[in-house]
């Protein structure tokens, strides 16, 4: 089942929520307060906010607040290590996402880029619209598109990206991908059957420290979260946070590389890339479906 426009336009009120929610937590407000903010009855915003996050409202901005992160982030890092030690990887269906990635240097893809093919699409997501591409090696693009732009700016950032690619648009094709990505059953919740679901590969071009810190998000289970710090001692190069940093800001495939479950180690959830409104939603969400 792909997402429809009213999914989309239901997310638009919960991103609405969410920034209200936070601006006036101190006090707590009323459902019928932050009902009327978004225009909706409060019977129609808890039904429609419950049944996208699985939990009320203030039980989400719960998950959202400092205190509950830096609890997380302890635990995220135990979750972790335990695993790694255990021998287990990204691919494992300890994992969520079951996503494989397959690389190419910059360098590499001006020798040998020329003409890749990328098909793309724009859908609806329960986390808004999205921009698609997609080439026989794997997923090479995922972003968001926020509220106030246009599908287009997207667009000629990923043409950028990939600026030697053939781009054609199929929105059959991509919607089957869609559908993977965000309709999927998560880890731990459908048992052998979300073992036996196809992997999702993906396709990147970035420096080999750029891969390297995305392979290292791929590592990160949903509904955790963690630091740059944790992610810089687990590439084996403690002092590059500052490079972490702007590896996490370049990742060009949101979402399935989880570069939004990166935070500040004082429980500050940040800024992020396709708007922090947007960060905030997606950590909630997992967290809310993993618990």
């Amino acid at each position: 089942m792909i997402v429809s426009t009213e999914t989309n336009i239901n997310y638009q009120r919960i991103e609405q929520a969410i920034r209200y929610l936070e601006e006036n937590f101190q006090r707590q407000p009323e459902l019928d307060e932050v009902a009327e903010k978004v225009h909706l009855s409060s019977f129609h915003f808890q039904r429609i906010f419950t049944d996208w996050a699985g939990i009320s409202p203030k039980r989400f901005l719960q998950f959202l607040t400092v205190d509950f992160l830096k609890t997380k982030l302890q635990e995220s890092k135990n979750i972790v290590e335990a695993a790694e030690s255990a021998g287990l990887s990204s691919q494992s269906r300890v994992y969520d996402l079951f996503t494989t990635l397959e690389a190419v240097t910059p360098q590499e893809y001006k020798l040998r880029g020329s003409g890749i093919r990328i098909e793309y699409g724009i859908h609806e997501t329960p986390f808004g619209t999205c921009l698609i591409g997609v080439t026989e090696r794997g997923i090479c693009w995922l972003s968001f598109v926020n509220i106030d732009d246009d599908p287009k700016v997207e667009m000629e950032k990923m043409k950028e990206h990939w600026h030697q690619s053939v781009f054609h648009q199929d929105q059959g094709l991509t919607s089957v991908f869609i559908e993977q990505i965000f309709n999927r059953p998560l880890a731990g919740q459908a048992g052998q059957g979300a073992a036996a679901q196809s992997k999702i590969h993906v396709f990147v071009k970035g420096t080999n420290f750029q891969i390297k810190v995305w392979e290292a998000l791929l590592r990160l289970p949903i509904g955790s979260v963690t630091t740059y710090q944790n992610i810089a001692e687990r590439i084996k190069n403690p002092k590059a946070m500052q490079a972490v940093g702007s590896a996490v800001g370049s990742n060009h495939i949101a979402y399935l590389i989880p570069c939004h479950r990166v935070i500040r180690k004082d429980g500050i959830l940040g800024e992020y890339r396709w708007s922090a409104p947007r960060k905030k939603s997606i950590i909630g969400w997992e967290m809310a479906k993993a618990s």
